[in-house]
């Protein structure tokens, strides 16, 4: 590999201030069919246009200037509404103007509402259907001054423009609509807008977002960031299942991204796009040998992301609990089998241990970033994940070789994490990340000489460079492989502490630890979000708030859209940075999964949760098969009081939950938690 790969020439320098991600006070607000993706641009800070509108066709990935409605010239502006009368001309503008999240019946609507006091006006864009690529944007008008007003509204796309006059009455609201509708060929995609009637709200729309999950407590921050989350994590996921790692930003597909985000859609609800994506992994991700792609590609034995197999088949067996549908693991048994025992080759395995080496890390360093052969504590874990996953899909489907041989697989490099005597990848009471296959902890790195890296980066400064503490060595905490009260638990969240404001101000963890950083310090939201899991499994609640409330402070919180990291970036040669799906996946695993502790199996049901402090009470809808769990929390003040009530039946609670068997029909839940 060289450092080149993930490098392309955009240089945000050049042409509009639109082209750039990171504008100040920027937000970015999604919705999308699988058919198109639309993006509306609140930009507070008057950097970029203050309220655009970005169009892109899902399956067609690019920097952000390579946007359908991005102007060479002007970038966004001409997407923004113009209001014009004989005495004044109106724009959005950053005093003006905001933008939040709202529904429409259940269907997700960004809203935007700017004016002064003579004319407000409301803006919604919205998909009204998931068959047609069209977005709606409805635009409502009302004027305050006494007398009749004489308005003309403009807007357009790139050099085209679209107009209609209208007269505004005292306190008399008009709407209009326009419609966005992409067409042509995938080669030469054009945008299509025109005034049209009010559109309906097609069915099966509807249906879909009725049908996911819903959830809600008496915190705005938590109802925010699932909502965000919920709304958006599908819209730029395309109908075949392709979706770019980072939007705007790597315009390249990860297993172990869309794996994970996966795990989001299932838990959520979204069973049907998270099954289309699995269905294209194991068709076109893994090859027949069972090696699995990361940035769309295959690699050398060496450089060989060993997790992606792991999360990959974690995923599978997810959907299979939560929709008991076996139909797609008997469809692709041949790639499950080769999904599973890929990593078990004599390439990988370690002589004298269980567990498997490569030269490759967690976060994709590499030999040229001074990764020697050795062991990962992430591939471990993943891949002993992985098998215990195919190990139950084995047994469920009756295949009692694969089943004995993958959970004896999985539970022999378990132990080898653990208790190896000489590779165990614990040293001081803590998880360490790696070893090297000698024995001996890779505590730093060193960079080949004759990189094409920049040179301003942390990793080629002077001084030693370190692998530890890294983020993902919470990873058998946040999934429970250990036990999340342990005292290895708690060292090893007491080493990621040092992540938090390493060389910066205001929060959030980094990947690892910034002197090895080939690309920008910073504070990442998806592993900040592994550390967050991690803590909520251990009750250390004022750390999770924490967390939380960083997140709620970076640019792109207002809108639920956090950027893959927050730093300075040397760009060129490095690409924008973009925004990554997996961070909507993680709130989503962090809500469902872990805060209200719906953990299904083929034929239990496991309800575990773990209510934050200052949460008085909530309620929740979640998909499950094809019934629901209606769910409501109450914190009590008697403990006494404390109960899990099941359709009206009383059960004692317990912090371990409760087991029951699998409804067959809906059912109402009552949390009255301590």
């Amino acid at each position: 590999m060289e450092a080149e790969e993930h490098f392309y020439t955009d240089d945000p320098s050049i042409g509009p201030a639109d082209a750039r991600t990171t504008l100040k006070g920027v937000d970015y607000f999604f919705v999308g069919n699988g058919l198109i993706t639309a993006a509306v641009q609140l930009c507070s800070s008057g950097e970029g246009t203050t309220l655009g509108l970005i169009l892109t066709h899902p399956e067609i990935f690019g920097p952000k200037r390579n946007a359908l409605t991005f102007d060479s010239q002007s970038g966004l502006a001409q997407t923004s509404l113009k209001v014009t009368s004989q005495n004044f001309t109106l724009i959005p503008d950053s005093s003006n103007a905001d933008v939040w999240w709202e529904d429409l019946n259940g269907l997700p609507v960004i809203q935007a509402n700017w004016g002064n006091d003579k004319l407000k006006i409301t803006e919604r864009f919205y998909c009204p259907d998931l068959k047609f690529s069209r977005i709606i944007r409805e635009i409502h008008l009302t004027s305050y001054s006494v007398s009749p007003v004489f308005i003309n509204i403009q807007t357009g796309v790139r050099t085209r423009s679209l107009e209609t006059p209208l007269v505004l009455r005292y306190k008399e609201e008009e709407v209009r609509f326009l419609e966005y509708q992409l067409g042509g060929e995938q080669a030469k995609i054009v945008v299509e807008l025109s005034w049209v009637d009010e559109p309906e709200i097609a069915q099966d729309t509807t249906n879909y977002w009725r049908k996911i999950a819903s959830c809600q407590f008496d915190s705005p921050l938590l109802n925010h960031f699932f909502t965000a989350s919920r709304n958006q994590l599908s819209a730029n996921i395309a109908d075949s299942g392709r979706l770019d790692a980072s939007i705007w930003q790597y315009n390249l597909e990860w297993v172990r991204d869309q794996a994970m985000i996966a795990l989001g859609l299932i838990v959520s609800g979204q069973f049907e796009p998270a099954r289309i994506i699995m269905d294209r992994l194991l068709s076109k991700f893994v090859t027949e040998k069972g090696d699995t792609l990361d940035s769309s590609q295959e690699r050398p034995t060496s450089e060989v992301e060993l997790d992606q197999n792991g999360e990959l088949l974690l995923a599978l067996r997810t959907y299979v609990d939560w929709t008991g549908d076996l139909a797609i693991v008997k469809k692709h048994w041949q790639k499950v089998c080769a999904t599973a025992n890929f990593p078990l080759q004599t390439v990988f395995r370690q002589p004298g241990t269980a567990l498997l080496h490569n030269q490759r890390e967690y976060w994709e360093r590499h030999a040229l970033y001074g990764i020697e052969d050795g062991m990962e504590l992430a591939y471990q874990l993943f891949v002993s994940i992985g098998l215990s996953s195919a190990a139950y899909l084995a047994e469920l489907l009756g295949h009692s070789a694969e089943m004995k041989k993958w959970r004896l697989a999985a539970e022999d490099i378990k132990q080898g994490i653990l208790s190896d005597p000489k590779f165990a990848l614990i040293h001081n009471g803590h998880f360490i990340k790696r070893r090297y296959i000698n024995g001996n902890i890779q505590s730093e790195v060193h960079v080949k000489n004759g990189t094409a890296l920049p040179k301003d980066i942390p990793i080629l400064a002077p001084g030693k460079h370190y692998l530890n503490p890294d983020s993902s060595s919470v990873l058998p905490i946040a999934f429970e492989f250990v036990d999340p009260k342990s005292e290895l638990a708690k060292k090893t969240l007491e080493q990621v502490e040092k992540l938090w404001n390493q060389t910066w101000q205001g929060g959030g963890y980094s990947r690892y630890n910034v002197t090895s950083e080939p690309d920008s310090p910073g504070p990442w939201p998806f592993p900040s979000l592994f550390i967050a899991k991690a803590y909520l499994e251990m009750e250390e609640d004022e750390k999770v708030w924490r967390i939380l409330k960083w997140l709620n402070s970076v640019a792109g919180s207002k809108s639920g859209t956090w950027f893959e990291f927050y730093g300075p970036r040397p760009i060129p040669p490095c690409p924008q940075i973009g925004i990554a799906p997996w961070t909507w996946a993680e709130q989503l695993i962090f809500f469902v999964h872990h805060l209200l502790g719906i953990r299904p199996t083929w034929n239990k049901l496991l309800i575990r949760p773990r209510i934050l402090s200052g949460i008085e009470k909530g309620e929740a809808s979640i998909r499950l098969r094809n019934f629901r769990l209606n769910i409501n929390l109450e914190k009590v003040e008697d403990n006494c009081k404390a109960a899990f009530k099941i359709d009206g039946v009383v059960h004692p609670y317990v912090k371990c939950g409760i087991l029951i068997d699998m409804p067959k029909r809906d059912l109402d839940i009552e949390i009255l938690f301590p």
